[in-house]
């Protein structure tokens, strides 16, 4: 199944992970840690996203480091671009009815 970015953030647990790893790289341990499930529930999260391409994974030894691939992210930044300009000139609109009330 090809995975992609909507897929990554649609689930809270795994938005919680991205979250988390704009702060810093992280491992496993660590992002399980902050949450109430299970180390190989969080496992099989951080394997979802970084199918997704949202996530890369690094091996230090034993431990799997969880790095953020924000420029994966910027797709949904892209799809949410026209909503935002809608919404901004919705919002101008407003405003200047306000203005217009209030010098009445």
């Amino acid at each position: 199944m090809k995975r992609d970015v909507f897929n990554a953030i649609a689930d809270p647990t795994r938005r919680s992970i991205l979250l988390s790893l704009t702060q810093k790289s992280q491992n496993v341990n660590a992002l399980a840690d902050k949450f109430d499930m299970s180390r190989q529930a969080v496992s099989l999260h951080i394997k979802y996203l970084q199918e997704c391409g949202v996530i890369s994974i690094k091996k230090e030894g034993r431990e799997r480091y969880c790095n953020l691939e924000a420029k994966k992210l910027a797709e949904v930044a892209d799809w949410l671009e026209p909503f935002r300009k809608m919404w901004t000139g919705k919002l101008n609109q407003l405003g200047d009815l306000l203005d217009e009330l209030k010098t009445k």
